[in-house]
């Protein structure tokens, strides 16, 4: 975080950064915008109004997996590189109706993506965009909830882009290049953690809740052994069942195997 204007100017009393007010930030202060606003454009009527509402097309080529209720779907078995327009008015209703789909092992290119998506009508293009296609999102080892006490925006809060533009736009696509730390783990080690079982307890949280609220929890605390590696029963993902705040280590590790514990 040392880019951060704020970090140059430190409070005497408390040693940290203080928050600047955008007139004497000279970062911003000193900006002028290259382009102009975006101008309301006339829209055409939603890809997913024109759909078969059964969704008949699509769904004779792809197997449909809800991953809740309400919320979540994947899509298997097929390319998106491959739909027809009929199919991807259909894609757009399933979209609606579910709110996100997953897609897996596609052979789409940046530039496929791009066309595939102006099917959809004209491309936003968010302020800090460079490429006028795309935007490339890049990982970051940043704690952004550290940057959020020196900046008057929380980026690392969940947010549907450019909600303030005269235009927002109506649907959004993500082609993920690099996957969760589980996938990113070697084989290996994805050997070694399946076989553990994680040390879940509610005991730090328990203590805290009594010393920072002054009321007590409602219920006695709890210790849990659970598989450090989760699969969905449903999609059948794993994931790493790990986290700094309840779990303090692994059954079968050593304590010094497993990393700090109470």
């Amino acid at each position: 975080m040392a880019h951060l204007e704020a970090n140059k100017h430190i409070s005497p009393d408390s040693g940290y950064p203080t928050t600047l007010h955008p007139a004497f930030n000279p970062k911003i202060a000193n900006h002028v915008p290259p382009e102009p606003l975006q101008q309301p454009l006339q829209v055409d009527k939603d890809r997913a109004s024109f759909a078969d509402p059964s969704k008949a097309s699509l769904l004779s080529i792809a197997t449909q997996t809800d991953l809740t209720e309400s919320i979540g779907t994947i899509l298997s078995n097929i390319q998106l590189s491959q739909l027809s327009p009929k199919q991807l008015d259909e894609l757009a209703l399933l979209v609606t109706e579910r709110g996100v789909v997953f897609f897996r092992d596609q052979d789409l290119t940046t530039e496929q993506q791009v066309e595939l998506f102006q099917h959809y009508g004209t491309l936003d293009r968010h302020p800090a965009q460079k490429n006028q296609k795309h935007v490339v999102i890049k990982g970051s080892t940043e704690d952004h909830r550290q940057i959020a006490n020196y900046t008057p925006w929380p980026s690392g809060d969940f947010h549907a882009d450019t909600s303030f533009e005269v235009n927002p736009p109506s649907y959004s696509m993500l082609r993920m290049e690099e996957y969760g730390l589980y996938d990113a783990l070697s084989d290996a080690m994805k050997k070694h953690v399946d076989g553990l079982h994680a040390v879940h307890t509610s005991r730090l949280q328990y203590d805290t809740i009594l010393d920072l609220w002054g009321s007590g929890p409602n219920r006695p605390p709890i210790d849990t052994h659970h598989p450090a590696v989760r699969t969905h029963p449903v999609s059948g993902l794993k994931a790493l069942n790990v986290n700094l705040g309840f779990v303090t280590g692994f059954a079968e590790l050593k304590k010094k195997e497993s990393g700090k514990q109470p």
